[in-house]
């Protein structure tokens, strides 16, 4: 049995007489820190191996149970992905329980329970502790993987990896990933639609018969029970769990690059550029630097408004509304990170000021009267965090799991006192590398080029949202080439000159869901010009939008607005059915602009232009020919808006090829369509496309 000492902190009150004058401008002495004090848990190891800690506290009648595998990150490699869908699906139904019977049962005893790739948490009322006890026992030794709930998950998770494509926090983090960890360590995995393919029910079944193990798990038990009644009830529950060898897994320890590497994720139209400044370090939880670095993190731009980065990036400069700084403790490598987000005109500068306060941390001590300041905050959060009795749980789970001396937290704000000025200098030299780290930025194309300063060899690396490198060198064009044949090679494609222009009339039905709603869209096209695409939700329309050939109108539930000439020149190419037929009819010029790589594909950069000035790129893929993207610049109150459609999945009907999913991005809204059913060739009437 263990102990450590519960925190209580002894408030001392300084008795003044009442006609006592203060001098307010000089600011009070710091205190003595507070007298700690941590309360009792107890332990215990099952038969089977699970290692047991009790947290009582009947200040509540609520009880939970935390269960935590002690295992080694797992390298997924092509299915990345699967372990946590492992987690999410053990909920979904068991040898004795579907997933709707499971929840109505979690519903009826008012408690909640979830999974995950690295155990499970349950809590309810302490009166109904045994049900829920029966029940998170099934779910964890009886799960069943269902085939259907594997793929609603895997529908989830791509749409929303439709996000990441204009989610500038998700390129950074994706990218940051890349860089510091790399495709061979778990921190550096990504997933892609490409390792979403490759996620399987038996993956996720492999996964949780060879981790979830009770030699390898602790149970965290924390409210109104005793260590002698968790004995009975968790031998009851969980002792047919049956223990097994779980593999190890061992990794190379991340190292700061060899100077500065400048990385960008191109946000077309952003007004913003996304800013991290960061690196891994070589810090684990408990790591004798861990208190020390916290301070001096604090003292950069951690939880205080007071940081250095806050003040010179918000207060004096006003470039932003928050910076911040994080060095964080992770079990296999720490990692530095500054993060901000400015607009796109002072994103150099703001990169030159975040590595100047890194540099001064480094050159000049830190006064007093900072250090006080950041030491009081770190004390007040420390005793804030004690109000809740799973912080105990917590302290606890850590001593254990990392070997932590068990007076380490007790000794926390003892220690943190005793941290000066000089030891904040000498960690900021050993932790603090403006000359060796990442600069990854996610904005507009053009921001790029002002970055190109801070990396010694004068380049910026690019990357996709999904953190890989993207090669934006013009490849040389293959002799013959031209802008007419690469349209031309569209056409055959898409099922040849003579299929597009007997084709009379085109209906494609799509859906998307956002927000956990569904819409739907109904686009009708008839040649040569004819159109009418509706959206909906629920049933009802949302917007129309009708051509008639001559005249055009949107219709929404707020009113009705014709087109004038301009917009529907604007439009022109959105209402043609096949307009790739009609090119020089149209008058449009077509240039050939080089070659770009897009999601992983070469692809011709076609520049479209009309007699109106109206622009657009689309690129085409060099082997096949279809268009895999188009990028258009709408103006708007706001200034010019870059929208971005992204067209994958092609398949054939009829002989035609039609691309089934289609991603549309215009400024930070991006929404993805799939598609539900085409219909081609049916008569389709010109009432559909009749204005009043």
């Amino acid at each position: 049995m263990l102990k450590i000492t519960f925190i209580t902190l002894a408030l001392v009150i300084l008795q003044l007489p009442i006609n006592a004058q203060l001098d307010r401008s000089v600011p009070p002495q710091p205190g003595p820190p507070p007298v700690i004090q941590i309360g009792d848990y107890e332990t215990f190891t099952t038969k089977n191996g699970i290692r047991v800690i009790v947290v009582e506290n009947r200040t509540v009648p609520v009880v939970s149970f935390q269960i935590t595998l002690d295992i080694d990150r797992v390298l997924e490699k092509e299915a990345k992905g699967y372990v946590s869908m492992a987690g999410e699906l053990m909920k979904t139904g068991t040898e004795n329980r579907s997933k709707r019977e499971i929840d109505e049962e979690t519903d009826f005893l008012g408690a909640s329970i979830s999974t995950h790739s690295r155990g499970m948490f349950g809590s309810s009322l302490t009166r109904h502790k045994k049900p829920l006890l029966e029940l998170m026992s099934d779910i964890l030794l009886n799960p069943t993987f269902p085939e259907e709930e594997l793929e609603r998950s895997l529908r989830q998770s791509r749409s929303a990896l439709s996000t990441v494509r204009t989610d500038a926090g998700s390129m950074v983090d994706n990218i940051s990933s890349a860089l510091l960890f790399g495709k061979d360590h778990p921190y550096g995995e990504i997933v892609t639609e490409e390792t979403l393919d490759n996620i399987t029910i038996e993956k996720c079944r492999d996964y949780y018969e060879t981790y979830f193990r009770p030699n390898v798990s602790y149970m965290v038990i924390v409210g109104d029970t005793d260590v002698k009644e968790a004995q009975t009830l968790v031998e009851k529950y969980f002792g047919d769990w049956k223990p097994a060898e779980v593999p190890g897994h061992k990794y190379q320890k991340p190292a700061p690059p060899e100077g500065i590497r400048v990385a960008f994720a191109e946000r077309p139209g952003a007004v913003q550029s996304l800013i991290s400044v960061t690196y891994p370090v070589d810090l684990s939880p408990g790591h004798p630097d861990a208190i020390s670095t916290s301070i001096m993190n604090n003292i950069l731009g951690g939880g205080i408004f007071s940081g250095r980065l806050m003040q010179n990036l918000r207060e004096d400069k006003g470039y932003t509304y928050g910076a911040r700084s994080s060095i964080s403790t992770y079990r296999l490598s720490g990692r530095f990170n500054a993060r901000t987000e400015v607009r796109n005109s002072v994103t150099d500068s703001t990169i030159a000021e975040i590595l100047y306060e890194m540099e001064r941390l480094r050159s000049e001590p830190v006064d007093d009267e900072t250090l006080d300041l950041t030491r009081n905050f770190m004390t007040g959060s420390f005793a804030r965090s004690l109000e809740s009795p799973r912080t105990v749980a917590n302290f606890a789970l850590n001593i254990e799991r990392y070997g932590l001396p068990d007076d380490y937290y007790a000794t926390y704000l003892e220690r943190l006192n005793t941290v000066s000025s000089e030891k904040i200098k000498k960690m900021a030299e050993k932790h603090l590398l403006p000359d060796n780290t990442y600069i990854i930025v996610a904005g507009n194309r053009e921001v790029a080029e002002t970055l190109e300063k801070f990396s010694p060899t004068g380049e910026v690396e690019f990357f996709d949202p999904f953190g890989r490198p993207l090669d934006l060198k013009d490849q040389e064009i293959p002799e013959g080439v031209t802008a007419e044949n690469i349209i031309e090679k569209y056409i055959d494609a898409s099922g040849g000159r003579q299929l597009l222009e007997k084709m009379e009339d085109l209906t494609v039905e799509m859906e998307a869901s956002t927000q956990g709603m569904s819409i739907q869209t109904l686009t009708h096209r008839k040649a040569p010009d004819k159109y009418y695409f509706s959206m909906s939700m629920g049933g009802n329309i949302l917007q129309e939008q009708i051509f008639d050939g001559n005249k055009g109108i949107i219709k929404t539930p707020q009113g009705e607005m014709m087109l004038g000439d301009e917009e529907i020149e604007k439009m022109k190419l959105q209402f043609m059915l096949n307009p790739e037929l009609y090119f020089d009819e149209m008058g449009l010029e077509v240039e050939l602009d080089g070659i770009e790589t897009v999601d992983g594909k070469n692809a011709y950069r076609i520049f479209i232009k009309s007699q109106t000035g109206i622009e657009r790129t689309d690129y085409f893929d060099t082997e096949t020919g279809l268009r895999l993207r188009t990028v258009a610049t709408q103006e708007s109150p706001m200034g010019g808006i870059t929208q971005t459609t992204t067209f994958s999945d092609y398949r054939t009907i009829n002989t035609f090829k039609y691309p089934f999913k289609i991603i549309e991005q215009a400024g930070p809204q991006s929404i993805t369509m799939e598609v539900i059913e085409i219909r081609m060739n049916t008569g389709l009437e010109n009432e559909i496309f009749k204005i009043e």
